[in-house]
């Protein structure tokens, strides 16, 4: 019951800040959120909870704006559904919702359980209060007293299942982005790996779709499984987490330059690792007198795509600032690089590790993470960042192109659908990504006043597949 609780918080939070958006002009903020309160309480005692942020919403905008009607929801009231009195300060509302859905699911039986003969929206009018539920009847099962448990006869939902890098587990363990699904009749199940394992050593055979983290791992998806199709719903550009002392340090070193957002010079930081410097050595250290090398810390190159992400940009400034390519090119790049990877010692297999350690145990393990700007922002969003905390861009710094390569027709229905609708297109943003409209993002990291870049200039593309897949195989060598 926790975990529903939190997410039901979440979701109530969230359509908060929307309905400020939407009715900010005509209503204040305190207007909006004792309308949300007001109309939550009718619904306190209820065990119920899946469609409850959905109900406040809707009778919360009605009350915001009652000349907002839905004539086609009021006319689709058939005679299996009775109007249902709210009342401005009515505490039993929710009884007679569930009462409704009782009555519904009678008729569901005396139909033969055929759900589709059900109307697909009751209408509760009362106090100016129009609601339009949408297929309430999919979720809500019905206790009644006299005739035992009553089911309302569910509207199937597609079950899908996919593989993702695990970045993007947040983004769908979201009940918000579950709901945006479930409109479109889908149950998506996810399970998270590195992207490099998504493309080298998953069993895909068990899934709809794979969604790793860059175009090079959903080319090599590709190429094995023989798909044409693919879609990109979003990207997130590779950044450094840390911490002020450590930015400051830095800065003294020449590494670091701060302003409107703080950047990062791979270039003198690449020069300051292969002399083997440690932090204890650099000048003025007096904030982190740690005996162990200057190095940002990654995931481990052989599983997770953050840490390929790293490896392009670090081997294309080691490759004197230009893409490489062909073998001499290459053996150039991993003897400058591999160091950078081999000195770390134990690296995890996908991002969402490291990130949570940065997060939780400060900067005593973890000086610098290289991580997705998405990860960044969204913990800023949800409110996980310590003040001493600062985001780096890395100059230069690489895009990495969240792909969906759908393996079947379900999933090419995901693929589409994350790409294309705009409500799943604004929560990829809410979770730090940035969708296919810049504004959505630009807005959210406004709203939580996050630091970002919002105008990349200083990207660098990464190497084509081929190269990028030898210069892996190069640094993996370089491990034994």
């Amino acid at each position: 019951m926790a975990v529903d609780t939190a997410r039901e918080e979440k979701a109530l939070r969230a359509l908060t800040n929307r309905l400020v958006d939407d009715y900010g002009e005509a209503h204040s903020k305190e207007r909006v959120e004792a309308v949300v309160g007001t109309v939550r309480r009718r619904f306190d005692g209820h065990s119920v909870r899946d469609f409850v942020p959905i109900l406040i919403e809707r009778i919360a905008r009605r009350e915001l704006d009652p000349a907002a009607a839905e004539p086609d929801i009021e006319q689709s009231v058939s005679a299996n559904t009775t109007a249902i009195p709210l009342g401005d300060n009515s505490n039993s509302a929710g009884s007679h919702l569930f009462d409704t859905l009782g009555r519904l699911g009678s008729a569901a039986r005396g139909l033969g359980g055929r759900s589709a003969a059900l109307p697909r929206r009751t209408v509760l009018i009362g106090g100016g209060a129009v609601l339009a539920v949408i297929a309430v009847v999919a979720v809500v099962a019905v206790q009644q007293p006299d005739s035992g448990p009553v089911s309302a006869g569910p509207v199937p939902l597609t079950t899908v299942h996919g593989v993702v890098g695990s970045e993007k587990m947040a983004f769908f363990d979201d009940p918000q982005v579950a709901q945006a699904l479930a409109k479109h009749g889908l149950q998506v199940q996810v399970d998270p790996a590195g992207s490099r394992q998504i493309s080298t050593s998953v069993d895909l055979a068990k899934y709809d779709f794979a969604f790793p983290s860059s175009a090079a791992a959903a080319e090599r998806i590709q190429r094995e499984r023989g798909v044409s199709g693919k879609y990109t719903p979003f990207a997130s550009p590779m950044v450094i987490a840390t911490f002020k002392p450590i930015a400051d340090l830095l800065t003294q070193a020449g590494i670091v330059a701060p302003g409107a957002t703080t950047t990062f010079d791979v270039e003198k930081y690449l020069a300051l690792a292969e002399q083997g410097t440690q932090w204890d050595q650099l000048a003025g250290n007096t904030v982190y007198p740690v005996r162990k090398n200057v190095l940002v810390a990654t995931t481990d190159p052989r599983t997770s795509n953050s840490a390929a992400m790293y490896l392009a940009v670090t081997a294309y400034v080691a490759n004197d600032n230009t893409i490489v390519r062909g073998t001499k090119a290459e053996d150039y790049a991993v003897s400058r690089i591999s160091r950078l990877f081999t000195r770390q010692g134990y690296t995890e297999s996908s991002s969402d590790g490291p990130f949570k350690d940065y997060l939780a145990n400060g900067m005593g393990p973890v000086p610098m993470a290289w991580v997705y700007e998405a990860q960044y922002v969204d913990a800023a969003v949800h409110g996980q960042l310590k003040p001493d905390m600062v985001l780096m861009y890395p100059k230069p710094t690489v895009l990495s192109q969240h792909t969906v390569v759908p393996l079947n027709d379900k999933g090419d229905r995901i693929g589409k659908l994350l790409t294309t609708d705009s409500e799943l297109q604004r929560l990829a943003a809410e979770h730090g990504f940035r969708p296919n409209d810049p504004s959505l993002f630009t807005k959210v990291t406004a709203e939580h006043q996050v630091p970002v870049d919002t105008n990349l200039v200083n990207v660098v593309d990464p190497p084509d597949y081929d190269t990028l897949e030898h210069l892996l195989g190069d640094v993996a060598r370089a491990y034994n």
